[in-house]
């Protein structure tokens, strides 16, 4: 087997190697699950894409702290 195939894969999924783009994977999913018809309340709803967004804003400040801190 050559590494053509793994090259390949690993070119289109680098960026779930982010923290911040896992969690805006999951929240998309799970909004899509309730446009799609999955029988969600609307507090879970709510509840999961406040959720995401704390925490994508919460990773991008630890970011910015990092490279802030960095010389």
């Amino acid at each position: 087997m050559n590494g053509q195939p793994t090259n390949g894969w690993r070119r289109w999924l680098w960026p779930l190697r982010s923290r911040k783009v896992q969690v805006a994977l999951a929240t998309i999913i799970v909004a899509y699950a309730a446009q799609a018809g999955l029988i969600l309340s609307e507090e879970t709803i709510t509840t999961t894409l406040g959720v995401g967004v704390a925490l994508i804003l919460g990773i991008a400040h630890e970011d910015a702290g990092r490279s802030a801190r960095s010389p």
